[in-house]
């Protein structure tokens, strides 16, 4: 009980959460990246994940608590700790010129923020599947195939090209991925130094290194409604 109420009341365990909550949503972001891009494999292949992820209702629906739990932890050492820094000092710099901080490290409690209510928008698109946001006039819960047996199976793969088809969507996921990525930039980097392990002679590795997987990601994640407003599964959408 000590040790838990010393990582809420503390700077350092403040610090401990923020890094902890924030590996584990980088975890989760590449993870769902990776399940995601299988649309490139065919109809087939994406709606088996998908049928492999539905038939898992508990270990879906853990990680989904999970996740949330992550975000709001996340997002309440953010905060905390940006209003201890700035009690810490209330009297604004007279001259301030950031020339070190860059601007995702300067932009980060902003980016969080628009981040968790890009994620509460994905969820309620494709996840509880809530007609009202996808704005294409269609209920994704009802787009089905065939599956083995003949038994129906939910068409994730139809889900993702008829929402993505809508432009309005696919630039508003576009521009969440950028602030997620933009993010990931400087928050990457900055999770290893709250645990310690940064250090002169790799730090800058490191911010590369963070630079890097942020890009990667946007890439993965930007390709999907790109493709799809390029003509990828229009043959669903007839």
């Amino acid at each position: 009980m000590k040790l838990t109420a010393g990582l809420f009341q503390s700077s350092l365990g403040r610090k401990y959460l923020m890094a902890a909550s924030g590996a584990a949503l980088v975890l989760f972001v590449i993870g769902h990246l990776a399940g995601n891009l299988q649309i490139f494999l065919g109809r087939d292949v994406i709606n088996d994940y998908g049928e492999f992820l539905h038939t898992r209702p508990a270990l879906v629906w853990s990680a989904r608590i999970g996740l949330l739990a992550m975000v709001g932890i996340h997002i309440w050492a953010a905060i905390s700790l940006s209003r201890e820094n700035r009690a810490a000092r209330p009297v604004a710099y007279a001259q301030w010129s950031p020339t070190v901080a860059s601007y995702a490290s300067r932009t980060m409690l902003m980016s969080g923020l628009i981040v968790a209510v890009f994620i509460i928008y994905h969820l309620l698109h494709f996840t509880t599947q809530t007609p009202a946001v996808n704005f294409t006039g269609q209920d994704f819960a009802a787009f089905a195939e065939p599956g083995e047996g003949g038994e129906p199976r939910r068409d994730v793969y139809r889900m993702m090209v008829v929402g993505f088809g809508q432009p309005l969507v696919s630039l508003f996921y576009v521009v969440g991925v950028g602030l997620l990525c933009l993010h990931l930039s400087h928050g990457v980097s900055a999770m290893f130094q709250s645990l310690g392990l940064k250090n002169k002679s790799w730090g800058l590795t490191l911010d590369k290194a963070a630079k890097a997987i942020s890009v990667a990601v946007f890439v993965g994640y930007a390709s999907i409604p790109a493709a799809v407003l390029l003509g990828l599964g229009k043959e669903v959408v007839k």
